[in-house]
């Protein structure tokens, strides 16, 4: 927790960026009955039944400090997507030194991941562009890439989406409208705010 907190505090540079990286998978629901739509003085009515087409996952890279964001709709989250998705936020921090990439301890984000989806070079290249830190155990509100989501997911997608396509176009709409406006996380909580508010969780030294 400490760590990830450290890296939250360091100051923006474009050669370092910290980058925040999480996924969440979204049902596609449609509608069994047509919606009534709203009228002066009565709200819009839709039916409780609803018909279900499957899910869809979506992937969230913000990198909080710059106000910028990149979202990727995939029919899975495998080992190979969450590689793929990987090798786009390196393709997008191209000029970056390093960049740091917080995210949660889910099995497919590991190394084995990129060497089943890229040749052993390629692989080994990606893995070196990146510094990894995740968050602890039950400690995924650490990751400011959970709050973007929540934010898109409140915005966007918080309705009855039937199919890829449309969570695909209305996802864009969004990011695209976000980064434009360079929006950013104030984020407030630190190593202080930690030991005071959680010390529970941290060992009780016998001196």
């Amino acid at each position: 927790m400490e760590k990830v907190l450290d890296v939250y505090k360091r100051p923006y540079d474009r050669r370092f960026p910290v980058i925040c990286m999480d996924e969440s998978p979204r049902q596609l629901i449609d509608e069994v009955k047509m919606p009534i739509p709203i009228a002066p003085g009565r709200p819009a009515r839709y039916d409780y039944e609803y018909k279900r087409h499957g899910v869809c996952n979506v992937f969230m890279s913000n990198e909080p400090l710059a106000g910028k964001r990149m979202v990727k709709v995939t029919k899975r989250r495998t080992k190979q997507d969450w590689a793929v998705f990987i090798a786009e936020i390196a393709q997008c921090y191209s000029d970056a030194e390093k960049i740091t990439l917080v995210m949660d301890n889910l099995n497919t984000h590991k190394a084995g991941s990129l060497y089943e989806a890229f040749p052993p070079d390629q692989a080994k290249k990606l893995w070196d562009r990146f510094d990894f830190v995740y968050t602890p155990k039950h400690g995924s509100w650490l990751n400011m890439a959970e709050i973007e989501l929540n934010v898109l997911i409140r915005q966007c997608l918080n309705r009855r989406i039937p199919d890829m396509v449309t969570v695909v176009t209305e996802v864009a709409a969004w990011q695209n409208n976000r980064n434009t406006q360079k929006a950013t996380i104030n984020w407030q909580f630190t190593t202080k705010d930690a030991r005071i508010k959680l010390r529970r969780l941290y060992p009780t030294l016998h001196v």
